[in-house]
């Protein structure tokens, strides 16, 4: 088996570089061979990010599964937006003018604040006639020129016409325009509003002003900016006199199918909705604002819209990345919904003939499904003609309603957004707070630093064979520390004392293995001191050391540098992948080596890694010491080994490290700013001390 004679090949390179003698081996078909890092070449590529053509999705085998991982998801999606926990529902403010009579319905101006500075901008049609409320439609426009100004012009009309996607020359010079249009003639009040940078929506730019790792930090995201705008036109709606709150539904295509099923996984006020040309399981979305860090990991926009079940959902496929969405796709949706025994409230419709769109031919499903899920008895779900609107009828700025001169710029909103969110953190430092932090902070240390600590079932554990290394004082082994859901596997030497105390001392640096069989005297001299003592030595080579990084000159991977969404809304951090396999290694070796007490140490750019996995090791764990020259706060490039997307947000090393610490903790060569970012771990550890001096194994661990 080609795996087999990997495995052997690393057991190997282990025992032999560290002067040992032939391994006596031990296998298990267990290990998931794709994913073992050490294991497979080329292990350090990302395997998914925005381009990946093939993103599948497993549903959980069960009701209840299904529901604890849909609490998880929706916990992600906020936390990658930059929403968790939700901002302040501030007033909307809405000024709702210019009406426009067309007949058998109206067209008003609106804009609102989101929150202060940020503003929605949109135009609200309402049928004529009729009495009582109404259900309401939210629907945002998607990646179209000019979003909700789309004007195809005549010869892409006359084009759209013949090819059968259109039968009106005003729906295919505005099939957005038409759309709108339609609902209200079928009695609906809709809301077709702006995405950020497009039409009257320009303070902020589209994709290009919150890409920075100061951004990423504080979780500062277009595409978060853009939720919490559709999340309160959904509030603006819902709060309409003549609007039922009970039957709101909502639909998009493209980036509005993005921002449909997004919105509506989170809003159980979406009764009904239909995002067109974007739920699939191949490419999910290619700009800036449907990407942001952590939102795909170990996911995808198929699960994301599960999020809706058992609510009425249809999908429109065309072709593009879309069409296979009834057969990848489909069938994961509706096995949830038959959870609830309603399989048959999920459909998809699919026309191969037409490339990305949301034409007349596309319409007219989203119309019946609405008709026959709202009941609108007598409603025409076949258009008519119209007249269509240009953007200066439909511009909801003028001279008695100028621009809002309080419309913050990136730059102010980016200091507006630091400043709140430190004076969250300021608020945790309080103990009335406590509760607070540790349920939001809690959630996101998951989502941050790659799930919760493992189980030891949930690891599994191969000895390659212990062997006499020619000391008189240590025995060795090599070990093979593998999680079984994904394969993921870490190196490592294992040293025993000749009298073990029940004891035993981790330690983490970039060297990683090579590092115990070092001749450096310190080295040596700290080494040979532990074991004396009667303590095990276990070294690892974790992500991105030792044998778990490219081979020769060969570089780590990069971080997408037009956005680092796109590689980390698909794949953990550097430091985050460090974390998990620290984690892994603990807890996979504590009971095979038999130990009651555990130090971690983490040396060198390890340091970090090892403060942040400490979090919730306790009890068995008694002891963390670690050098820190540097914080999460003082990351300025993306390809920092300690760029972590949200750390910032949550308080930094000490607010991520803060959450049930060990009960000892020395932190060496730590300069004053980061001692400051450590302070909710100095104010919630029982002792966390500062050392001005480097990490030295005998004093440290044997004071």
């Amino acid at each position: 088996m080609k795996t087999r004679s990997r495995l052997t090949v690393l057991a190997w390179v282990i025992l032999a570089t560290y002067s040992f003698d032939a391994p006596a081996s031990l296998f298990s078909e267990e290990v998931v061979p794709w994913n073992s890092r050490a294991t497979r070449a080329n292990w350090w590529r990302a395997t998914r990010d925005y381009n990946t053509k093939y993103h599948p999705w497993k549903p959980p085998e069960s009701r209840q599964a299904w529901e604890r991982a849909a609490e998880q998801l929706r916990e992600r999606i906020l936390i990658s937006q930059g929403l968790w926990p939700l901002p302040e529902r501030t007033a909307l403010q809405p000024v709702v003018h210019g009406k426009t009579d067309c007949g058998d319905y109206t067209i008003e101006k609106v804009f609102f604040t989101s929150r202060p500075g940020v503003y929605v901008t949109g135009n609200l049609y309402r049928p004529q006639g009729g009495s009582g409320k109404k259900p309401g439609v939210l629907s945002p426009h998607g990646h179209w020129a000019d979003g909700r100004f789309y004007d195809a012009g005549e010869k892409q009309a006359e084009a759209q016409r013949e090819a059968g996607a259109e039968s009106h020359l005003a729906a295919a010079r505005s099939p957005i325009q038409a759309r709108m249009v339609h609902l209200a003639r079928m009695g609906c009040v809709v809301f077709h509003y702006d995405m950020i940078g497009n039409a009257d929506n320009t303070f902020l730019h589209h994709t290009a002003d919150f890409t920075t790792p100061a951004d990423a930090l504080w979780l500062l995201e277009s595409m978060g900016l853009q939720t919490w705008n559709s999340w309160r036109a959904l509030d603006f709606l819902a709060g309409l006199d003549d609007v039922d709150p009970e039957r709101i539904v909502m639909t998009g295509a493209s980036g509005g199918g993005t921002q449909t099923f997004m919105l509506s996984a989170l809003d159980e006020r979406v009764k009904i909705a239909v995002p067109a040309v974007m739920v699939s399981t191949d490419m999910q979305g290619g700009c800036i604002c449907e990407n942001a860090p952590y939102l795909r990991i170990d996911t995808n926009n198929v699960a994301i819209a599960a999020l809706f079940a058992p609510r009425p959902l249809g999908l429109i496929g065309a072709n593009d990345w879309t069409l296979r969405i009834a057969t990848r796709g489909l069938p994961e949706l509706r096995q949830i919904y038959g959870y609830y025994d309603q399989a048959d409230l999920v459909q998809a419709w699919v026309h191969p003939e037409f490339g990305h769109n949301y034409n007349e031919v596309s319409r007219r499903y989203m119309y019946q499904w609405f008709a026959d899920k709202l009941s609108l008895e007598g409603a025409e779900t076949v258009e008519r003609d119209f007249e269509r609107k240009t953007a200066a009828e439909l511009t909801v700025f003028n001279e008695e309603h100028p621009r809002p001169t309080d419309a913050l710029k990136a730059a102010d909103l980016r200091q507006a957004w630091i400043e709140a969110g430190q004076r969250t953190l300021e608020a945790w430092a309080t103990q009335e707070a406590a509760d607070d932090y540790e349920r939001t902070v809690s959630a996101a240390s998951r989502v941050l630093l790659g799930g919760p600590i493992p189980e030891a079932s949930d690891l599994l554990v191969s000895r390659l064979g212990p062997e006499e290394s020619g000391s008189q004082q240590e025995n060795a082994a090599a070990y093979l520390v593998s999680r079984r859901d994904d394969g993921h596997t870490v190196p490592v030497l294992v040293r025993q004392p000749a009298n073990p105390t029940g004891k035993g001392v981790f330690w983490f640096s970039r060297e990683g293995l090579a590092r115990a069989d070092s001749s450096e005297p310190q080295s040596r001299a700290d080494i040979e001191a532990l074991l004396a003592e009667g303590s095990v030595l276990v070294t690892a080579d974790i992500y991105a050391t030792g044998l778990n990084r490219p081979g020769g000159e060969q570089p780590l991977p990069s971080v997408n540098s037009r956005y680092y969404g796109y590689t980390h809304g698909y794949n953990l951090p550097l430091i985050s992948e460090q974390v998990r396999d620290i984690r892994s290694v603990v807890v996979g070796l504590r009971q095979e080596l038999d130990l009651r007490e555990i130090v971690l140490i983490g040396t060198g750019e390890m340091g970090a890694p090892v403060l942040l996995a400490q979090s919730s090791l306790s009890p068995s764990v008694t002891e963390t010491v670690v050098e820190l020259p540097r914080g999460l706060n003082d990351v300025r490039e993306l390809d920092d080994p300690l760029f972590l997307p949200g750390a910032s947000k949550y308080g930094g090393l000490g607010g991520l490290a803060g959450l049930h610490p060990v009960p000892r903790i020395a932190i060496h060569l730590a300069p004053a700013a980061v001692q400051h970012e450590l302070r909710q771990l100095t104010l919630r550890g029982k002792e966390v001390r500062f050392v001005d001096a480097p990490v030295r194994f005998a004093r440290e661990t044997t004071e």
